[in-house]
């Protein structure tokens, strides 16, 4: 953008049409068992309600980062959480388990358009040197709905059922509508760049070992996390503990990552953001690492899972913000796309790691060991981007 003052979008309607593609996982999970029992369905079928659900928040991204490019950003984001809105619906009148995974995916490929155009919207609306503090503090209201959406879920299973978890998803889509029909300018430049161009400098970001090795990094270091999240309800289940403390735990977790969004708006204005990204992903590594050393040793119990998981999810909350803002900042003409293409790679990794947690007999030690190998990943990526980036530098 040049020096024309930049259209002001309140911060509270990007958190909410961010935290609406996630809020639908969170909210669901404590849902899981009852859900179960009730479709007369396996553990297995519906643990894709989640998975797929991540799948279908990867899939959708790298399509609307490039039409909001094209486009603008408002038509295509009320075009997403329109479906988000009649996928929703879908759901909350599946009548068997095959019907709900189906309409959990479209659901989720509505809701992923609030999470790369809300992303966006603050790099359009804010300055190079801002954007990283101003994604901080969006994630950390982001993560408020979130953080209660598992105690949320409890309740209404408790007092409701199940389906009730999906009505208040149908009413949140709802809602994200008339608040982006009526607040949200067009904040993008639609057709300012040709169209050739935009593809050009898409596959140019696409083969970039200094994006990818970025958008890998931001997904073992964060998305990861949802191999515990999706395997929490049977680990605590495994170890004697009641359902409703599954929604209990997941809420300790995100309340983890509002922590760590609060620490990274502060760190960042300190330091350099891929020394602050270095800390904190060697650090969740780390913490990765112990829950595997205590799953082994057979000493697992609450506290010895949700200590090292605590530590993992502060580490999210500080390396998210700085590795997403180095990703989506190589080129200001792809905001969109960028977004759009490190949320799919991000999310790919979490429904991968999610996925892969659902294919062991011990959910505990699945999860473990996915984690882990996660961080490694996450570890070797982030020095690729370091070294993409060096080889860019000498070149100039």
């Amino acid at each position: 953008m040049s020096d024309a003052p930049r259209p002001a979008v309140p911060l509270w309607l990007l958190a909410l049409v961010t935290f609406s593609g996630t809020v639908a996982m969170y909210i669901f999970v404590p849902a899981l068992t009852a859900a179960t029992a009730a479709l007369g369905a396996s553990q297995g079928v519906l643990q894709l309600t989640i998975s797929l659900y991540v799948l279908g928040l990867a899939l959708g991204q790298p399509i609307y980062g490039p039409l909001a490019d094209r486009f603008g950003r408002r038509p295509v984001l009320l075009a997403g959480l329109s479906l988000y809105t009649l996928a929703g619906l879908a759901a909350l009148v599946a009548p068997n388990a095959e019907t709900l995974v189906a309409a959990r995916l479209f659901q989720a490929l509505g809701g992923c358009a609030g999470v790369v155009l809300g992303r966006a919207i603050v790099r359009d609306t804010s300055g190079a040197a801002d954007t990283a503090q101003r994604l901080a503090l969006l994630n950390l209201m982001v993560t408020v709905g979130p953080g209660l959406a598992p105690l949320v879920g409890s309740a209404a299973v408790a007092v409701a059922g199940w389906r009730s978890t999906l009505l208040i998803l149908c009413l949140l889509g709802v809602a994200n509508l008339v608040f982006t029909w009526r607040l949200l300018p067009e904040t993008g430049q639609p057709a300012a760049t040709p169209t050739s161009t935009l593809v050009r400098d898409y596959l140019r970001l696409a083969s970039s070992p200094v994006f990818l090795g970025y958008a890998v990094c931001g997904g073992c270091v964060t998305t990861a996390a949802y191999a515990f999240f999706s395997a929490a309800p049977f680990i605590l289940h495994e170890l004697g503990r009641p359902a409703h403390e599954a929604g209990i735990a997941l809420s300790a977790l995100v309340v983890g990552i509002s922590i760590g969004n609060w620490i990274a708006s502060r760190l960042i204005r300190r330091g350099a953001l891929d020394r602050v990204l270095a800390r904190a992903s060697l650090l969740g590594a780390a913490a990765s690492l112990t829950f595997l050393v205590v799953v082994l040793a057979g000493a697992l119990n609450p506290v010895s899972a949700m200590l090292p998981m605590f530590v993992f999810t502060l580490c999210v909350g500080v390396a998210g913000p700085a590795v997403l803002t180095q990703a989506i900042s190589l080129n200001p003409r792809i905001t969109g796309s960028a977004s759009g293409l490190y949320g799919f790679i991000q999310m790919a990794i979490g429904s991968l790691c999610s996925a892969l947690v659902g294919l062991g007999s011990n959910p505990a030690l699945a999860a473990a060991v996915v984690l882990t190998g996660a961080g490694v990943v996450g570890q070797v990526a982030f020095r690729v981007a370091l070294y993409g980036k060096g080889r860019v530098v000498s070149a100039e």
